[in-house]
């Protein structure tokens, strides 16, 4: 059978379309797709355009992918493909021309973060944290969003760092606007060998600042101790709660990028790193010579003083 309508579906010269299906079957075949490829699919024909707008498609890709958005889906009254439109592909590096800075934009009083975490596979957490952004204790301390609000949790098995998946989606339920603020993958494992802990971190950098979340397991026991977020700014190191909410307002407004994204942020991170030591063995000079001076000036006020007492 010829499913395009070019070729020929029997001796009689009839061809068959994919249209042709029942309505069922298509949509059962439709919603195995993922949701790049749905969206693709809607723009092929006006046939398809209802199925991929179905709003219990949409809710199905997003369940599959987040579990913990489930209840906070009404956030805002986008619905799931719109959230999917938002938090799947990665915001871009730095604002598109036309995006209104982050300044001029107004801060959400309130945070959503619907956090899931994974190993090898199997969902291990799925949370859902509420902030109140508004407040100025929040604002004025630097921006951290913990994920775990008892005394960590043990997984089924022996964690492996490079084998953990973290998805970290921060909403803003008035606007209904959602940004993906992790990596999903590693970009970096910091094991700290003191402590006996290793920090697997999943950062998105955006311009200056990098969204860090990080997920802190005991080696030993393969304890997860913290899932957190927080903001670092490459010059100052963290920022504060009214500026990190500044660079996520900015980034949900931002386009997003979805292609070669993940390998995009792996390199955006180390770069990062790089020009954050730069800047950090350049403050140790600099504060170098200005130690040398002082002792210098020290000294010479020291010998002048004993000159002074000698001939007196």
């Amino acid at each position: 059978m010829a499913m395009d309508g070019r070729g020929p579906a029997s001796g009689l010269g009839v061809g068959t379309v994919i249209e042709d299906l029942p309505v069922d079957v298509l949509g059962l075949v439709l919603r195995r797709l993922d949701g790049a490829s749905l969206a693709a699919v809607g723009c092929a024909c006006s046939s398809f355009h209802g199925f991929a707008t179905d709003e219990e498609t949409w809710r199905g890709l997003c369940l599959a992918m987040w579990p913990s958005v489930r209840d906070v889906v009404g956030c805002g009254g986008e619905g799931y493909r719109a959230l999917f439109a938002n938090a799947f592909p990665f915001p871009e590096a730095s604002p598109a021309p036309g995006v209104p800075a982050s300044s001029s934009l107004p801060l959400p009083a309130r945070l959503v973060s619907a956090v899931d975490l994974q190993h090898k596979g199997v969902c291990i957490m799925s949370r859902v944290v509420e902030t109140d952004t508004s407040s100025a204790w929040f604002l004025g301390s630097p921006f951290r969003v913990d994920a775990l609000v008892q005394e960590g949790f043990s997984a089924p098995s022996p964690i492996t760092p490079s084998k953990l998946v973290l998805s970290w989606i921060l909403i803003d339920p008035v606007s209904g606007r959602a940004v993906n603020a992790s990596s999903r993958r590693p970009v970096a494992v910091d094991r700290k060998w003191l402590t006996g802990e290793t920090v697997t971190r999943f950062t998105v950098v955006l311009g200056n600042v990098a969204l860090d979340a990080a997920v802190t397991c005991d080696d030993r026991y393969g304890h997860v101790r913290e899932v957190s977020l927080c903001i670092e700014d490459g010059e100052i190191g963290g920022v504060n709660g009214q500026d990190g909410l500044a660079a996520v307002t900015a980034a949900m407004a931002s386009t997003r990028r979805g292609k070669g994204a993940e390998a995009a942020a792996t390199q955006r991170y180390e770069e990062f790193v790089k020009r954050k030591k730069a800047r950090k063995e350049w403050k140790a000079r600099r504060e170098g010579i200005v130690d040398l001076c002082c002792s210098g000036i020290g000294a010479a006020v020291f010998v002048s003083f004993l000159v002074m007492l000698t001939f007196r």
